[in-house]
């Protein structure tokens, strides 16, 4: 398997930004913005609660656990185009 260098990867993030900044990079950018702040609401509020509640440092700790778990079941149908 074949390992891309630095400046193929800095090609690919290019592209990928310009198709994102232009609207071109989702089939449903909606579906995109919907399942983002779904995740985002989730983690803020774990954040708020586990820190109110328990401690600062567990909220964060607790919440980017569970957030970032859960954003690759959130995106899981997402469609590029």
């Amino acid at each position: 398997m074949k390992m891309l260098n630095d400046s193929s990867m800095n090609r690919i993030l290019t592209i990928a930004v310009q198709l994102f900044t232009k609207g071109d990079l989702f089939r449903s950018p909606f579906t995109v913005l919907k399942q983002w702040s779904k995740g985002f609401l989730l983690t803020l509020t774990l954040l708020v609660l586990i820190g109110h509640f328990v401690n600062p440092l567990v909220g964060i700790i607790v919440a980017s656990l569970v957030g970032g778990a859960a954003q690759p079941w959130l995106f899981r149908d997402i469609k590029y185009q």
